[in-house]
Order: structure tokens, then sequence, then C-alpha cells
């Protein structure tokens, strides 16, 4: 058998993306990983279902879920495992762009257009030729351009800021929002026919804290990647696993994916989680609130975990706004902790 080195590298190199998108396709979900999703909870799994169904299409899709949830991971997610996997994917912050400037962001701009405009330049439709476009944070863009958008999305066309031309869009569309849909409609943040538009596939990420198990699988795939970047071989502490597998993370995969490398820099074998200084919310009116008929038990656990909350994860300063010692304060958490672990089955 002999092996010929193709004459047009450029189109083996086409075939190749292609052979391996393919392959990514034709595997399903299945373990703590999917695509560049991680997670073994039942909520994530559900992603994942979501997002095996809907990434061979071409379907719109919708993402809503809180800052640092991993929208963005989740849009990448569906386009490499998309028929569109070897053509470009483009991020765009619609949030993080003047509404002057917005216009020709998206769909470029001829020479002269305006005043700095001295050539043509393409904008993210055309970059995105073929590909995905990922428009995040887009209830974040002002009412006139979710006009001009939604025409683009219904037609299929676009005209460059200052030119006359229509330019046919090729591009497989993902937005994203940290709010709710039908609530920044009813605000006037987000048109009704526009989300309605978007909302062909929508995908709910649950926030961190709604996917028991999930943060450890994480934080151990961080340490991983920084192990590997590194030449390391770096490990948490108990204490700090008990502290991911804990925490609520009100900033979610982000505010985890940030502390693990805090914790990173600072140790030199054993790391440490030291929740000083990250985001942490207090409850709303500084109360918790509980319905009637709640066991004493979940009402004691609903309140250390508000009061580590408020304490910013500080055990010490919890334990003492409590009334217990830092020790019962570690003990409950023990025990909530095996209440929550599954239970091994005897065969």
């Amino acid at each position: 058998m002999h092996l010929v080195e193709p004459a047009d590298k450029t189109a083996a190199t086409v075939i190749t993306n292609r052979f391996v998108a393919a392959a990514a396709m034709a595997t399903g979900p299945a373990g703590n990983r999917f695509g560049q999703l991680y997670g073994v909870s039942p909520a994530i799994q559900e992603v994942y279902r979501m997002v095996d169904r809907v990434a061979p299409t071409d379907a719109t899709v919708f993402a809503t879920g809180e800052s640092g949830s991993g929208k963005e991971v989740l849009a990448r997610t569906i386009h490499e495992r998309s028929r569109r996997a070897n053509r470009p994917f483009v991020a765009v912050n619609c949030g993080a762009i003047p509404s002057t400037l917005i216009e020709a962001e998206l769909f470029g701009h001829e020479k002269g257009a305006f005043t700095g405009a001295h050539r043509q330049n393409r904008g993210c439709f055309e970059r995105a030729e073929s590909g995905t476009l990922f428009l995040d944070e887009i209830t974040e863009m002002a009412p006139d351009m979710q006009v001009r958008l939604l025409r683009v999305l219904e037609t299929g066309r676009f005209v460059r800021v200052g030119g006359e031309r229509e330019i046919r869009a090729n591009v497989r569309i993902i937005a994203a929002t940290n709010r709710d849909a039908m609530e920044a409609v009813r605000s006037g943040q987000l048109r009704d026919d526009l989300m309605y538009r978007l909302s062909v596939f929508p995908i709910a990420i649950p926030p961190l804290r709604d996917r028991e198990g999930d943060s450890e699988v994480l934080a151990e795939h961080f340490l991983e990647q920084l192990n590997a970047e590194h030449g390391t071989a770096k490990r948490f502490s108990r204490g700090a696993l008990t502290t991911i597998r804990t925490y609520h993370w009100p900033g979610n995969v982000r505010e985890l994916k940030n502390a693990v490398h805090r914790a990173f820099i600072m140790a030199d074998e054993i790391l440490q989680i030291d929740l000083t200084g990250l985001a942490c919310p207090a409850p709303i009116g500084e109360c918790l609130r509980v319905p009637l008929g709640t066991s004493l038990a979940e009402i004691e656990r609903q309140a250390i975990f508000a009061t580590l909350d408020h304490c910013d994860g500080n055990r010490g300063r919890a334990a003492e706004v409590l009334g217990i010692s830092t020790k019962t304060l570690y003990n409950r958490l023990i025990a909530y902790q095996a209440e929550a672990a599954p239970v091994a089955s005897v065969g």
C-alpha cells in the first residue's frame, strides 16, 4: 500500500476538518464532558441532550443564563458539532460596542462611509461566512439596531454601511442574554418580534448552584489545564474540595475558574480555595425567606448557606454570626455533603 501526498494540501485540510466534525457529531453525550462543556449533573446532561439535537441543524439558538454560566462555551460546542465546524466562529458582545458603531461592526462599511472610514471593512456577518455568528448580550443592542438585525435574519441579506449592493448572509445565528427574555421584552430592552425570531431553539443554561456535583468536576478540569500549561502536578487539598462543593458560586463557572487560577498561583503543591474578595451578593433584603411547612433541618441548612454567602465564604465570620463554633459549622457542611453524595449500590 502506497501513501501519496495530496497535491492540494488546503483541500486535504478541509477534508480532514470535515472528517473530524463528522466524527464529533457521531459521538453523543457521554461521561463528564460534551464538546467544551463539562459536568455530570442531570441539569447539564439535559443541556447536552439539547445541544446534541440542535447542533447538526442550522436552526437559530437562543441561549439564556446568568453571567458566567457558559453561554459562549455552549455556542462554541454547538458550532464544533455542526456541519459548519471547519468554518469561522465569530463572537461579538453587543453590549461592548457603542450604538454608533455596532451597525458597521455587524454589517461592515464601505470606504468613506463615515469619518475615519479610510478603507472598506468586512463586518461580523461577512467574517463568519458559512460559519457561526454568536451574538452575546443581545438585549443590550439598541432597539433601532434590533429592527435592522431582524430584517437581515428574515431576508438573509444585508448591505454594508455606505453601500448599495445586497450581500447574502450565509451564517448560523446563536444569540444569548443573561436576562430573562420575557422580562426584557416587557421592559422594552428586547423587541418581541426579534425574540420570537431568535427563539427557534431556546436553551436555558442552569446556574452552577443548580448543577449538583459539577463544581468539583469543573475545578479539576481547570486545574488539569493549568498543570498541563505550566508542567506542574499541583492538587487540591481536602478542604479546598469541600469549599468547592459547598460554596454557591454566584458568579458561576467564571467565578470558579478564577478562584482555581488564583489558588494555583498562590500554591506550591497543594491548592487552598480562598473565597475572600469573590463576588458574593448578600441575600435580597438582608433576610432569608422560607415557605411555611419547611422543616427546621431545612431552615437551618438554608440559613447556614445564606450566611456563608453573606460572609463571603468566611467560615469563622459565618459561625460567629450564626452563634455556633467553627467546628460545628464545618461538621454541618460535611453532613450536607454526605447527604448530597450518591449512595453506592450493593451488588
